[in-house]
């Protein structure tokens, strides 16, 4: 079911979403559903060419409405090209209703391979690039009594081998959240994340499963099937609509009921992949 037959297709009309890691992936998911919805978007990422590309897609679903769409460079690492990026979307869409953290780096390593630079790495990606995400937002979310959504990730709270730093990151990512909805609730800022679990078609999962591991990975999901991306982006829109207007501190599972089961089966099948490292 597309997202357009469970909401209204103007309901995120004249309203700005700001994503972080939005030129693919399950991020650009998510920008897809709140443009099929008329808000207007502003992608934000590394790869200029990437976010462009993304962008012709984006404006033709967001076109009903006249929205508009904003590709902005920058290295969720950087506070400073962030400011600019947020300063550049006020300007150019007016002030953002959405804040999206979902830039996100994941690697497989033992723990005691693991270096500094790799476990620096992705919590400067995942944990800092947050943070410079949703301090930089926070002038023009409470200007629009708007929400912050984490994407974050089952290893947060259930342990899995070879991702130490995922989980260290996740783990902060959902702790932050919880913070922020805490001290920013008086400002009507909303903050959650959302947990998807394994997406089909999606870089991650390229890289984290093989197809022959794919068919006995659906067998243990009590839903018996991967996500799409457009779940992802489903949970994403419900957390921003009025729907969940009294919906804060909150982490959403959107993993077909994975988080139930435990890791030993990843455990188990990642014995069988060769490792990258990082240095």
């Amino acid at each position: 079911m597309i997202v357009q037959d469970l909401f209204p297709k103007d309901l995120f009309a004249g309203k700005t979403v700001f994503i972080t890691g939005g030129g693919s992936g399950i991020n650009l998911g998510v920008a897809r559903n709140f443009a099929a919805l008329g808000a207007q978007i502003a992608i934000c990422g590394r790869t200029l060419d990437r976010l462009e590309t993304a962008a012709v897609e984006l404006r033709a679903l967001n076109a009903h409405t006249g929205g508009r769409v904003l590709p902005v460079v920058a290295d969720v690492r950087d506070s400073v090209a962030l400011d600019l990026a947020l300063e550049r979307t006020r300007s150019e869409l007016g002030a953002i209703d959405v804040l999206v953290a979902g830039a996100a780096g994941n690697f497989l390593c033992p723990a005691e391979e693991l270096s500094p630079n790799g476990f620096r790495s992705v919590i400067e990606i995942d944990l800092m690039g947050g943070f410079h995400a949703s301090r930089a937002a926070f002038a023009q979310l409470k200007q629009t009594r708007g929400c912050i959504i984490f994407i974050s990730a089952g290893q947060a709270f259930v342990p899995q081998a070879y991702q130490l730093h995922v989980g260290a990151a996740k783990a902060g990512i959902d702790n932050m959240m919880k913070n922020l909805a805490l001290e920013w609730g008086r400002h009507g800022i909303r903050a959650n994340s959302i947990v998807p679990g394994p997406i089909a078609d999606t870089e991650g999962m390229k890289r984290l499963s093989t197809p022959e591991a794919d068919a006995a990975n659906k067998r243990v999901i009590p839903l018996r099937r991967y996500g799409a991306v457009d779940d992802i982006g489903q949970a994403a829109v419900f957390l921003a609509s009025p729907l969940a207007a009294y919906v804060t501190g909150t982490v959403l599972s959107v993993d077909g009921g994975l988080n139930l089961i435990g890791s030993a089966l990843w455990n188990q099948h990642v014995e069988t992949m060769p490792l990258r490292k990082k240095s």
